[in-house]
């Protein structure tokens, strides 16, 4: 889910969910499949977020735990942050669902892209000149097309510091059959109504070691005995430097 807004005024964050198109009985007994034609109504959906996020933020607000700071300070009044929430509601907030082209594999791929790296990769990064930051952005509002932006570096880190998290806040939450407390019985339940066996991971290769040092080496390349042969180059250049001690 991405509620939308200006992408010049903040980093566009986003709420990713997956859900199962399924699940238990309530007694436990079978499984229940959702229907092939509808899953989810979108656009309801994406009202009853758009409240629930919004009447969270008014609680917080009233409980005296947001903090403002640069070109938010001005919403630290309350007549300010009430404004601030009616134009909330006047935006519509997109729920993008759709099958997955590749698969459930395709979309874990995809999410893992977003939940393991930073909120700005280093190939955005244009320059950095009179403590002012450039960097690219795409304008989604006009077909994607690409753009540079700049910023003061106090601005720059404020962005930046919106997707580091409070702490005792975790990134990934699971519910339902993947809660911690249940996981294990719950997804071993639902293979067995479904007869489906659990995939086991692939063995991993056994560690090369460096004679010399001992440490783990990675394979670079793999050579055959002819290669070795035709490019006496590759032979080191003291081949009695390195042995190994077989005692």
């Amino acid at each position: 889910m991405a509620a939308q807004g200006e992408t010049g005024n903040l980093f566009r964050r986003r709420v990713h969910y997956i859900v199962p198109a399924g699940g238990l009985a309530l007694d436990g007994s079978g499984w229940i499949d959702s229907s092939r034609r509808f899953f989810l109504p979108v656009h309801a959906l994406s009202r009853v977020f758009r409240g629930k996020f919004s009447e969270q933020l008014r609680e917080l607000f009233q409980q005296d735990r947001l903090r403002f700071h640069g070109s938010l300070e001005q919403l630290a009044s309350p007549g300010a942050f009430s404004n601030f929430l009616r134009q909330l509601f006047r935006q519509d907030w997109v729920v993008y669902a759709k099958p997955p082209f590749g698969g459930a594999e395709h979309v874990l791929n995809y999410l893992a892209r977003y939940t393991h790296r930073v909120a700005i990769s280093n190939h955005r990064l244009v320059g950095f000149e009179n403590d002012r930051v450039s960097f690219r952005w795409r304008d989604y509002a006009h077909g994607g097309k690409k753009k540079v932006m700049t910023v003061s570096a106090h601005e720059f880190l404020r962005r930046f510091l919106l997707h580091v998290l409070p702490g005792g806040l975790v990134r990934i939450r699971h519910f339902g059959l993947f809660a911690n407390r249940r996981r294990s019985a719950a997804l071993e339940r639902c293979r067995a109504l479904l007869g489906m066996v659990a995939a086991v991971d692939p063995p991993e290769p056994p560690n090369l070691r460096c004679p010399a040092c001992s440490g783990i080496m990675l394979v670079v390349e793999r050579l055959t005995r002819g290669q070795l042969y035709f490019h006496p180059s590759l032979f080191p250049a003291e081949p009695g430097r390195y042995s190994v001690d077989s005692s």
